[in-house]
């Protein structure tokens, strides 16, 4: 990722415009101009044609004085004390209703997610692949398929890799529970603890402010340009007490949509840097407390990561382009609200493949010769109520049959491996396998050639 190009000093393009007598069609090019669709960055349009009649720092001018006259300030200031900006642009207002209507309520959510039989499942495969992708956005190697088994499994990580993904799924674990907290400078050391335990070269780092000799930067690690230069360790204890009354709802006085301020919260994590490592990861921790504290509960289920690990270089932008131009946040903002309806929209395509691989395995089911009526009756209900148990009892009761044959239904299916089996007192109890789609297609592939 190169830097990106500065943009021509604003108050230096003013006075040489006014000096060549061009203000007035700058003005009216100004006016003329429609919401923008593409929030562009010098960099980027400096490399397009310009505005027929005009240069292309007259058209930047334009654009700037179009921007800069809806600018609210918010509390967050770069290192020169000047405060950063935004204004809620045409785009991210239709962003920001997506985010409404497909995270904030009930209506048009999956049924498996507001299922209670099924839902932790999307919980849990959410949290692990958040796990995993926030981690390689840091340089975890590890693959997906290792990864997922050592979790599931519950072994103790091999590498700095995988101990990092654990980390986040712990934090991410954490973070549903801590969703009805205010944010604390304690609870955002709490977090880096996490997501750093165990994988410091100073583990005495981890869950602290970082130190004045500690000169964190954020550097290309293939050609050592450096990005980003955070504040002074000195100002930390400040800053993150602002920070903190602005993810808390105390600052700015005026409104702002829930969605972009948890926005912005990770975005000041992200500048700030106030901790040795891993400030990439509690960034992304704090916007999902902030999201899930807003009453958008269905950020348990979603991975923004997964979104952002596609294209890593343009969440960089996202942050260059932000603190190069102005401290324009918009950059960042119209960014991230698209991330996050990527996000929500793989999670209701996710949760529609799963339910057409379910009516898939219900189908093939029923032509298989291996289980009769009732047991295949049994297994399409556990595939839609994964959590449900069964005793002999109950399906001899469902199926009016003897016990005798309840009985040999349910062991049969054990023996097939399609259900666990455990004794509660006298009473054998019956459920389903964790991955009991998965056995079906095997024993569908075995008996229907």
């Amino acid at each position: 990722m190169k830097t990106p190009q500065i943009p021509p000093d604003f108050g230096a393009l003013l006075k040489q415009t006014l000096k060549t007598n061009r203000i007035e069609q700058v003005l009216r090019l100004a006016d003329l101009m429609q919401p923008e669709d593409s929030y562009l960055h010098w960099d980027e349009l400096r490399r397009r044609p310009a505005r027929k009649g005009f240069s292309h720092e007259e058209w930047w001018l334009a654009l700037k004085l179009k921007r800069r006259a809806a600018y609210k300030q918010v509390p967050l200031l770069d290192k020169d004390g000047t405060p950063f900006s935004y204004f809620t642009t045409d785009v991210v207002q239709e962003l920001l209703h997506g985010i409404d209507s497909g995270a904030g309520g009930f209506i048009g959510i999956p049924e498996p997610v507001t299922n209670a039989q099924t839902r932790d499942r999307y919980v849990i495969s959410s949290l692990i692949e958040e796990a995993i992708t926030s981690s390689q956005l840091e340089g975890a190697a590890a693959t997906r398929e290792v990864a997922k088994e050592m979790i599931k499994s519950g072994r103790r990580p091999q590498d700095n890799s995988e101990q990092m993904i654990l980390n986040n799924f712990i934090t991410m674990r954490h973070i549903i529970d801590m969703k009805d907290e205010p944010l604390t400078p304690d609870l955002i050391f709490q977090i880096n603890r996490l997501v750093t335990e165990n994988t410091l070269d100073k583990p005495e780092a981890s869950g602290r402010l970082r130190n004045s000799d500690e000169l964190v930067k954020v550097v290309d690690k293939l050609e050592g340009t450096i990005f980003h230069d955070p504040p002074s360790a000195a100002e930390l204890d400040a800053r993150m007490q602002q920070m903190c009354d602005f993810a808390n709802g105390k600052t700015p006085k005026t409104f702002m949509h829930p969605a972009v301020r948890a926005i912005i919260l990770h975005f000041w994590m992200g500048f700030d840097h106030p901790f040795y490592d891993g400030n990439g990861r509690t960034a992304r921790a704090l916007f999902y407390w902030a999201m899930l504290r807003s009453g958008y509960w269905l950020f348990q289920y979603i991975s923004i990561s997964s979104i952002l690990v596609k294209a890593p270089a343009k969440y960089g932008k996202s942050f260059l382009y932000s603190e190069t131009d102005d401290n324009d946040l918009n950059y960042f903002i119209i960014y991230q609200t698209q991330v996050v309806n990527r996000a929500i929209k793989e999670l209701h395509a996710y949760i529609d493949r799963k339910r057409e691989e379910v009516k898939d395995v219900e189908a093939k089911l029923r032509f298989t010769r291996e289980l009769n009526h009732r047991q295949q009756a049994l297994i399409m209900h556990a595939l839609r109520h994964p959590l449900h148990e069964y005793t002999v009892e109950s399906h001899r009761t469902s199926h009016g049959s003897a016990y005798g044959t309840a009985r040999s239904d349910l062991l049969d299916l054990y023996e097939k491996g399609l259900l666990t089996q455990k004794t509660r007192g006298r009473t054998m109890v019956f459920s389903a396998i964790a991955d009991l789609g998965g056995k079906l297609k095997e024993l569908s592939a075995r008996t229907n050639p």
